[in-house]
């Protein structure tokens, strides 16, 4: 069953992302939808939790108060104006990747396609962009790759060394810097950040990924999985080949 409470007290997107992590937290609840401009969240619960457990998980992410909007009770297809389309739903990933992908092969044609080069291109990139976008919202970036990855779940600062890590990548991955090392770590922060997606997918927990930060509401599946099981491909087969 879904519940529909209201919450008070929020008052950017970073309040949505503390509301959402801290409530799904909670065992029995396993998708949470959090609305700023209602503002209201859409609790799915395997079985009832009480309001009071509710507001306890929210006053330790911050002062915000919930209570029962109506009877609280409806069917999910009752609170979801529509099922957009995969296409909508991914809409900001797959242009940004068609961005990157097209832009690096567009630099390859300077000199003749060289398909090491292109990777690294490509690699130099997708870290980024994908940097910047969470850099816009660091605090919120943070807060949601809590909710899922292995590291960051046990040490929330992980998610502000992440973002560095991945920037610094990028710039390496631009420059041609060593490359080595570089496709070292690539291969190895990617790997572990996918042990965490793949555990959240296999779950079936609904929860927003962050590979874009805050910035966009990107539900975590298997494009994840995708995007992140490519990187790992790349930078294994790079490293291979600079060992």
């Amino acid at each position: 069953m879904t519940h529909t409470y209201n919450i008070t007290g929020m008052t950017c997107g970073s309040c949505v992302a503390k509301a959402k992590n801290a409530l799904l937290k909670l065992g029995d609840i396993t998708a949470a939808e959090v609305r700023l401009a209602t503002p209201q969240a859409s609790i799915s619960m395997g079985k009832h939790v009480p309001v009071s457990l509710l507001q306890n998980a929210l006053s330790s992410a911050g002062a915000y108060t919930i209570t029962e909007a109506g009877s609280g009770i409806h069917q999910q297809a009752a609170t979801t104006p529509g099922n957009p389309s995969w296409i909508v739903t991914y809409k900001p990933i797959l242009i940004i990747a068609a961005f990157i992908t097209g832009i690096s092969f567009l630099i390859e044609t300077k000199s003749g396609f060289d398909g090491e080069n292109w990777m690294q291109n490509f690699m130099a990139g997708f870290f980024i962009v994908f940097s910047f976008f969470k850099i816009l919202d660091l605090k919120g970036f943070v807060e949601s790759y809590a909710t899922y990855d292995i590291i960051a779940s046990r040490w929330a600062n992980w998610g502000y060394v992440y973002v560095f890590i991945e920037l610094g990548l990028g710039i390496s991955y631009l420059l041609r810097l060593h490359p080595l090392y570089t496709n070292a770590v690539s291969f190895l922060v990617m790997s572990i950040s996918l042990v965490g997606v793949l555990q959240a997918v296999l779950n079936k927990r609904q929860i927003r990924c962050a590979c874009l930060g805050s910035v966009f509401n990107l539900p975590m599946s298997t494009v994840t999985i995708i995007e992140d099981s490519l990187m790992i491909g790349m930078s294994f087969a790079m490293l291979v080949v600079t060992w």
